[in-house]
């Protein structure tokens, strides 16, 4: 019974509907004025090739992994008022 109901011309005229609904660019985005880089790392709002990204990148991870270790133990070991 479901499977019957599964394949009625309902059905199957929203699949073919859904066939149709190519994921494509249309035609005036193609044709746009504007330009916008295109490639691997164009979306990045740095650049990872640059000397010192390893530097900064290790030093961003650090100071977030250890800033709450270190809050906590200063909010412990200080003196109460």
């Amino acid at each position: 019974m479901l499977a019957r109901a599964a394949t009625t011309p309902a059905t199957a005229a929203l699949r073919a509907a859904a066939a149709r609904r190519a994921f494509t660019t249309t035609r005036p985005r193609l044709s746009s004025p504007y330009h916008y880089p295109e490639g691997p790392l164009s979306n990045l709002p740095f650049n990872p090739r640059k000397k010192g990204f390893g530097l900064m990148y290790w030093s961003y991870c650090i100071t977030g992994f250890s800033l709450p270790f270190l809050v906590a133990v200063w909010q412990t070991y200080h003196p109460a008022k």
